[in-house]
C-alpha cells in the first residue's frame, strides 16, 4: 500500500489556483519547464489515433504542445475554473470542462491518451487516483504524467522545521510533503499501469531572497493546501527563524536555491499492446 501525502483540502487547492489564473503564465517558469521535459519523453512515443485529455491543464501549456501532435480530439480538464476558463480561451480548438482529477468526470475506456503536469502532487492517494485514470484509458491507451516529488522545496521545508523546532511550542511543522519516486511508481503499477519509461530528476530556480521565493508560489496559487495548516505559514517569530536558517544554510553566488524533483512517467493502460517506441 502507498501512504497517502498530508490531507489536501481540495477546496483551498481549486481556489488558489482560480484565483491566479491570471498570473500564472508569468511566473510559473519551473511548471513551464516541467512540460517541455514531459514533452520532450513523448517525443520518443508513437501517439495513439483517438480522444485525448489533458489532467489539470491550468493555462493549457502542455495541451499546446500537445496540439502540434496530437492525431484526434482534445480535451482539457482542470479542478480550478479560472484555470479551465483561461486554456479554453487559449485554445479554441478544444473542448474543456472542470473537473476533479481523483473523480473524473468521464465514461470508462473513453480516452486513447491521458496527459498531465504538475497537478498529482496535489493529490493526497494516488493510488485510487491513478485508478481513476485507469478507468477512463482505453486499454492499451497511454498515460504520461509529470509531478513534483519528495525533494521539491526540501530547502524551505528543512528550514522551516527547524525554525518550528527551536521556537518551543512543541508543534510540528505543517509545510506540505509531496510522494515519493517510489510511491508513485507503485500507485502507477498497482493502478493498472504498465511503465515504459520513468525518470526523476532536479530543477532548480534561485531567488533574492525568500520572501521572493514565497511570493512567486502565492503568485501561481502554488500554497501550503494542508488541511491542517496552521493560519498563515507561521507565527512573525517562526518565519523570521525559517529565513534566517535558510540564508545561512543555503544562500549561494546565484542567489538563495529553491530545488524541485521533478518525476516523470510514460505509462500504459495493461490490456492490449500500448504505443511503441519510435526508433
Amino acid at each position: 500500500m502507498v501512504p497517502p501525502v498530508k490531507a489536501i483540502d481540495s477546496g483551498r487547492v481549486r481556489g488558489n489556483f482560480s484565483s491566479r489564473a491570471g498570473d500564472y503564465d508569468r511566473y510559473a517558469s519551473v511548471q513551464k519547464r516541467v512540460v517541455e521535459l514531459l514533452y520532450g519523453r513523448l517525443a520518443k512515443v508513437a501517439m495513439p489515433q483517438g480522444l485525448y485529455l489533458d489532467v489539470g491543464t491550468g493555462t493549457g501549456a502542455l495541451a499546446a504542445a500537445m496540439l502540434n501532435r496530437v492525431p484526434g480530439q482534445l480535451v482539457v480538464m482542470d479542478i480550478a475554473h479560472g484555470m479551465t476558463r483561461a486554456a479554453a480561451e487559449r485554445l479554441l480548438e478544444v473542448s474543456a470542462c472542470d473537473g476533479d482529477a481523483r473523480q473524473l468526470p468521464f465514461s470508462d475506456d473513453t480516452f486513447a491518451c491521458v496527459v498531465s503536469s504538475s497537478v498529482y502532487q496535489w493529490i493526497e492517494c494516488l493510488p485510487s487516483a491513478f485508478a481513476e485514470i485507469a478507468r477512463v484509458l482505453r486499454p492499451g491507451g497511454l498515460f504520461a504524467l509529470a509531478l513534483f516529488g519528495e525533494k521539491t522545496l526540501c530547502e524551505l521545508r528543512s528550514s522551516h522545521c527547524r525554525a518550528v523546532a527551536s521556537s518551543g511550542t512543541g508543534q510540528a511543522s505543517h509545510v506540505q510533503n509531496f510522494p515519493t519516486f517510489g510511491e508513485v511508481t507503485d500507485a502507477l503499477v498497482d493502478a493498472g499501469l504498465a511503465c515504459d519509461d520513468v525518470f526523476n530528476g532536479m530543477e532548480v530556480e534561485f531567488h533574492l531572497d525568500v520572501p521572493d521565493l514565497l511570493r512567486q508560489l502565492k503568485q501561481i496559487g502554488a500554497s501550503n493546501a494542508t488541511a491542517d495548516r496552521p493560519r498563515g505559514l507561521a507565527s512573525r517569530r517562526v518565519m523570521q527563524s525559517m529565513i534566517q536558517f535558510y540564508e545561512e544554510q543555503y544562500r549561494c553566488e546565484s542567489g538563495l536555491p529553491a530545488s524541485y524533483e521533478v518525476i516523470i512517467a510514460v505509462t500504459r493502460k495493461v490490456g492490449n499492446e500500448g504505443p511503441a517506441v519510435e526508433k
